[in-house]
């Protein structure tokens, strides 16, 4: 695992928006049984039960813009924490809505996996 974490980040980060964005429904390779989600409230846990909240929320099309992306080791084990926060364009609303996600993500072989996943609008208060 010669990658270093922050090109680790910007890749898994692409990847997992561009998915997000053209067919959520084929997530599930990235996430396993011990797999958490915290999307607002709702916590999931498993590959079958995350994907089936994402495939669930009510828009038909979306698209993230990355803002920010910050990544650090985890442990000295491999694993990564990614932080993100953009702008949300949900169906065919003109005003952006503000996201933040992290991601722990851990090694896998010769790959990563989403071990916890937290998602949350940002509302202006």
């Amino acid at each position: 695992m010669s990658l270093d974490f922050n090109t680790l980040a910007q890749q898994f980060t692409q990847f997992y928006y561009n998915q997000f964005d053209t067919d959520r429904s084929q997530l599930g390779n990235l996430y396993r049984d011990e797999s958490m989600l915290t999307f607002e409230t709702s916590q999931l846990q498993g590959a079958k039960n995350i994907v089936e909240k994402l495939v669930s929320l009510p828009f038909q099309k979306v698209g993230h813009r990355i803002t920010t992306l910050d990544a650090q080791p985890a442990s000295p084990n491999g694993d990564v924490l990614v932080m993100i926060t953009g702008d949300l364009l949900i169906d065919e609303e003109q005003n952006p809505q503000r996201f933040s996600q992290v991601f722990h993500l851990m090694p896998d072989g010769s790959s990563y996996y989403v071990f916890n996943d937290i998602f949350r609008l940002n509302y202006s208060a």
